[in-house]
């Protein structure tokens, strides 16, 4: 549990994390063009390597190959667990 929080600790893998949501399945290409047109961040394509790397780590990432190109997906299942483990508490009227 300790890497998702950790992975989710940085601004940059939160914003890949959302742009997984909103269309999952994309290449290291398609987003790192998103992350610098649409977020204005001009990391390398080695530095958002390492930052899918870590969300791979830590569960929130899954990739598959297709030929040549690894397409990256999120996954919710980590966040989920932790979700569970603190539930609500019922409010007192």
């Amino acid at each position: 549990m300790a890497d998702v929080f950790r992975a989710l600790d940085d601004r940059t893998r939160r914003i890949i994390l959302d742009l997984l949501v909103e269309r999952d399945g994309r290449s290291l290409f398609e987003i790192c063009g998103a992350l610098t047109t649409r977020y204005g961040l001009s990391s390398s394509r080695q530095a958002i390597s390492q930052h899918l790397a870590v969300l791979e780590e830590a569960g929130l990432v899954r990739t598959e190959r297709q030929g040549r190109t690894k397409l990256h997906h999120f996954d919710p299942v980590p966040l989920a667990e932790i979700a569970r483990r603190w539930p609500e508490r019922k409010q007192d009227p």
